[in-house]
């Protein structure tokens, strides 16, 4: 499996595991803790794609762009968890704040 195909794939498991499963026990409706939770998250994500590809000189390219796969999986995992956090947040009726 490619390096890109292979971190998308890490960023939709570890979404769907969160936001379908470990957010709405621990999370619930407090925006601070989705905030948190999903800040640590992504941290995972990045320290599994670094245990994988540091030291590695990958690039991949997307639209013409060059991404190392530090950047390609911090930008495809925040694109990623947009639509998440929206669906998560109607569903769980949490307003943003004024």
């Amino acid at each position: 499996m490619s390096p890109a195909a292979t971190i998308v794939l890490l960023n939709a498991l570890t979404l769907v595991f969160c936001y379908l499963w470990m957010f709405p026990r621990v999370v619930g409706r407090d925006l601070q803790k989705l905030a948190l939770n999903d800040v640590m998250a992504s941290v995972v994500v990045i320290c599994v794609a670094a245990s994988l590809y540091m030291g590695r000189d990958i690039s991949i390219s997307v639209i013409g762009i060059e991404f190392n796969w530090f950047w390609f999986t911090l930008i495809s995992y925040f694109a990623m968890e947009v639509p998440f956090t929206l669906w998560y947040m109607m569903k769980y009726r949490i307003e943003p704040p004024e």
